[in-house]
């Protein structure tokens, strides 16, 4: 019975000061353990072993590497490469390719650490103190590493999307400033909703402000790699993408954000009067109906419409796409009304690209915010009642949330 374990009754050969050390230690020599039984599996014998007389190929160990380091969530560990000799290839290990120098965990962790407010400055001492001293990291295995994210978000943007069922969609123009650059640029980004509820990121493209052109290269695009029109896409108020949108998927209904409109409107009252129209005006896209919206909609432009004339005309001002939501599932209207769906995951987003000034050209931003926006996809909240949203993908109609009862026509005798 080896000494130090529990069947043992001895005491353990460490103690609580030094248990992370140990178990690293442990980690290291399992490590070893498992890069020496490769060899071992590929030579089919031992260390130290004679090779069977008939054995024709001069194949054998040659040492070790050099000591390299590896780092872990659990901390940086130190191994060393078995060497073979002999094969017509150059032995690659499995278990540890020959560049690699961390997990793909901890390269995971750059983005969540961006994510909640380091500076690039920071990632550093901040991987340090998780991984330790010995971390194989630097300024230059950072940036090889945002080098890797642009390639796998050059091959995300071409990825087939014909499997997904599509059934609505946010879409926003979100602005980030490059430290260099005097004008902020926008990032055009589509979030979608699938047939069983699951949100998805999906495009992320730096665009010329938000013009129809651009939003037109963005949707053609999606259409080209086979995404379906979704049933309903909510957005602000945006011409380019409005423009954009029947020439690309006309079949599509189209919701317009209240919290932009609502902006809009306030924007166009004197301050002492904001107060009390922003109340009077938030009632409106709880109305239960639409005729009750359009009520409310026309006792506020009763109360202001005379002294502020402008104020009534931006409300009534694309009135249909602002209740469109209302020929859809009651139980979605929270999630239809706005595109905080969007606006969301991108509030971490603007905050540390407009502060830090973190990058030069926003080129070099789009593979890291795409990066940073999949981080927080994986906490999207799926959308209430998911049941419902195979009816609206079958096509079925709703009036005023509530589902319209189909009628059979009978033969007249």
């Amino acid at each position: 019975m080896e000494k130090g374990t529990p069947e043992s009754g001895e005491a353990p050969a460490c103690i609580w000061q030094e248990l992370e050390t140990y178990a690293r230690r442990k980690v290291q020599e399992f490590v070893q353990a498992v890069l020496e039984e490769e060899v071992t599996e590929l030579l089919g014998r031992v260390k130290s072993q004679r090779r069977a007389a008939v054995d024709a190929a001069r194949v054998y160990r040659n040492g070790h590497g050099k000591a390299r380091k590896l780092a872990m969530q659990g901390g940086t560990i130190e191994v060393r490469r078995p060497r073979v000799r002999g094969l017509e290839e150059r032995f690659e290990s499995r278990v540890l390719p020959l560049f690699v120098r961390r997990t793909e965990q901890v390269g995971a962790l750059l983005p969540e650490l961006y994510l909640h407010g380091l500076s690039k400055g920071d990632f550093e001492l901040a991987l340090r103190g998780l991984l330790g001293d010995g971390a194989p990291l630097s300024a230059s295995s950072i940036e090889r590493l945002k080098g890797k994210w642009q390639a796998e978000y050059d091959a995300w943007s071409e990825r087939r999307l014909e499997e997904r069922e599509l059934v609505y969609a946010w879409a926003d123009g979100v602005y980030v400033k490059a430290g260099l650059e005097k004008d902020k640029a926008a990032l055009l980004v589509l979030v979608g909703a699938m047939r069983d509820g699951r949100k998805e990121v999906l495009a992320v493209v730096p665009g010329h402000r938000e013009s129809k052109e651009a939003w037109l290269e963005v949707l053609r695009d999606l259409k080209a790699r086979g995404l379906e029109a979704p049933k309903l896409l909510v957005a602000d108020g945006a011409l380019g993408l409005w423009a954009a949108l029947p020439e690309v998927w006309p079949e599509s209904s189209e919701q317009r954000c209240w919290n932009h409109k609502l902006a809009n409107v306030l924007d166009k009252l004197p301050k002492k009067l904001q107060p009390e129209a922003r109340q009077k005006l938030c009632a409106i896209p709880y109305a239960k109906s639409q005729a009750e919206a359009e009520k409310l909609r026309d006792g506020f432009k009763k109360r202001y419409g005379r002294w502020h004339p402008k104020a009534a005309e931006a409300l009534e001002s694309d009135w249909e796409r602002l209740v469109a939501f209302y020929a859809f599932p009651q139980a979605h209207w929270k999630h239809l009304r706005t595109t905080n769906v969007v606006e969301s995951p991108f509030a971490s987003v603007r905050l540390r690209t407009d502060a830090a000034k973190r990058f030069k050209k926003v080129q070099n931003a789009t593979a890291l915010i795409w990066k940073v926006l999949l981080v927080a996809e994986k906490k999207f909240r799926r959308l209430d009642a998911p049941e419902l949203l195979a009816d609206v993908f079958e096509g079925r109609k709703f009036v005023d949330g509530k589902p319209v009862r189909k009628t059979v026509v009978r033969d007249a005798a």
